[in-house]
């Protein structure tokens, strides 16, 4: 009980020593001296005593020997004992409590000369009859047990510190890998930068293994041309067989298929997860369907020439299909996407290699391309607009690079519609920013520059005008 009162704060530490000090007060107190009622133990022969004559009665009885208590050399050391203890005692409550606990054994120590919380007792040096306090014995004795004492709750101390050291590395450890998984499943989530992609990449499904955090954002960055994902080595014990024929143009084949269907039902509510086509004479796969997200429609058609991936089909929340991929070499070389489900594609990107290297646009489903944006080493270079949606490109960037980062240098402006560009604008980085400094225009569109005028700081600084008829502007 008094080693949870004064583990739980300094204050409680404090009221503890102060109760052990009235405890201890209250149980110390000396037992006063009895005198015994007999006559004595032994008998006397002769004629008895006449009460009468003080000549005949015996001497009276010695008596008893009374404890003069503990001296003051006790007092002394038993002070410093109980204050000792005290800090000990208190040291759960932090510097108050030790410094609250010392105070109150010392005191205590000192008024009753015992030291409190020792086992054993000792009588007063005034005798071995009569009261006695609460001792150790021997101050060697006393000595021992409080340096034991000392060495117990130091051990203790360390045993907590290790115990709590090995929990915040457990912890430091669990969150580690809690940050991996995160970013891992982050990198994995469809995206795109900057006008790419618009958020098709998708990781490759069922691929085996388990590719770490750098391999999944490379897998989902839609400038990397990512791998054409494999199928599952599954035994064929677990797939249901049978033997059918595919009719012509079925799968945009142009002739009979003779194929053997196995189809996986794992949970056996008769509509299968996932279907394989094999030819019947060769083995080798020709098709496979997958119900992705277990709802019970297929939503995934993937086509196979000489058993190598060459197309798949993706179905969107709607089960329409959005999303067209060509694989060649083992990686995508096209991806055709239809954003808004209109069952129309409406964004295209090609690869050549590894790399994305071109993205097309139709931002309004007219069939015509509004928007085209080019690539080199995964870098975007240039690109080409119709911004007011007439079917004539209007708008054409130039991009560089800036410390790593794409950066407008050029663009060229189609302001009179007359289909090609009549003003031309130069860009440069200042203090981290794209600035225009200068910008030229053919006024009158016979190709050759009219007004030139320069910026500093993003502000108009010069302007020159080759014909004087243009002026003013």
């Amino acid at each position: 009980m008094l080693r949870r009162c004064i583990a739980r704060s300094p204050v409680s530490s404090l009221a503890c020593s102060l109760l052990v000090f009235l405890v201890a007060c209250a149980t110390s107190s000396p037992t006063a001296p009895t005198r015994s009622g007999g006559t004595g133990s032994g008998s006397q022969s002769g004629p008895a005593p006449d009460p009468t004559d003080p000549t005949t009665l015996p001497p009276p009885a010695p008596a008893p020997p009374v404890s003069s208590g503990p001296t003051a050399s006790d007092r002394l050391a038993s002070a410093i004992n109980g204050a000792m203890i005290g800090a000990i005692v208190g040291s759960f409550g932090g510097p108050i409590g030790a410094a609250a606990g010392a105070g109150a054994m010392m005191v205590y120590a000192a008024i009753t000369g015992d030291v409190p919380l020792q086992g054993g007792g000792r009588s007063h040096r005034g005798g071995s009859g009569g009261g006695s306090y609460p001792g150790s014995g021997s101050e060697s004795d006393r000595e021992h047990d409080i340096d034991q004492q000392i060495q117990d709750q130091t051990q203790r101390q360390a045993s907590l510190e290790s115990e709590i050291q090995q929990e915040l590395k457990r912890q430091e450890e669990l969150m580690k890998q809690i940050d991996q998984a995160d970013a891992a499943r982050q990198a994995a989530q469809p995206g795109g930068a900057a006008g790419t992609a618009g958020g098709s990449a998708k990781p490759a499904a069922g691929a085996q293994g388990a590719p770490d955090a750098a391999d999944l954002a490379k897998q989902a960055d839609p400038r990397v041309a990512a791998l054409a994902p494999k199928d599952r080595d599954l035994p064929l014990s677990i797939f249901d067989e049978q033997r059918v024929r595919i009719p012509k143009g079925t799968w945009g084949n142009d002739h009979d298929l003779d194929v053997i269907k196995r189809s996986l039902d794992a949970d056996r509510d008769g509509k299968p997860e996932e279907i394989r086509y094999y030819d019947a004479a060769t083995g080798v796969i020709l098709r496979k369907e997958e119900d992705r997200n277990y709802d019970g429609v297929m939503d995934a058609w993937n086509t196979y020439d000489h058993g190598i991936l060459v197309q798949r089909i993706l179905a969107g929340a709607n089960g329409k299909p959005d999303t067209w991929e060509t694989y060649k070499n083992g990686r995508l070389a096209l991806r055709e996407v239809d954003r808004d489900g209109d069952g129309v594609k409406d964004a295209f990107y090609r690869y050549e290699g590894d790399s994305l290297v071109e993205e097309r646009y139709d931002s309004n489903n007219d069939g015509k391309i509004d928007l085209v944006v080019r690539y080199k080493d995964r870098h975007r270079v240039s690109s080409e607009e119709d911004r007011d949606r007439d079917g004539r490109m209007d708008t054409w960037t130039t991009f560089g690079l800036a410390n790593g980062k794409e950066v407008v240098t050029r663009i060229e402006l189609d302001k009179k519609g007359r289909g090609k560009p009549d003003t031309f604008e130069t860009y440069a980085q200042e203090n981290g920013k794209t600035v225009l400094v200068k910008r030229e225009e053919d006024v009158n569109g016979d190709g050759v520059i009219d007004v030139t005028s320069i910026y500093k700081d993003g502000k108009l600084v010069r302007r020159e005008v080759s014909d004087p008829s243009l002026v003013p502007l």
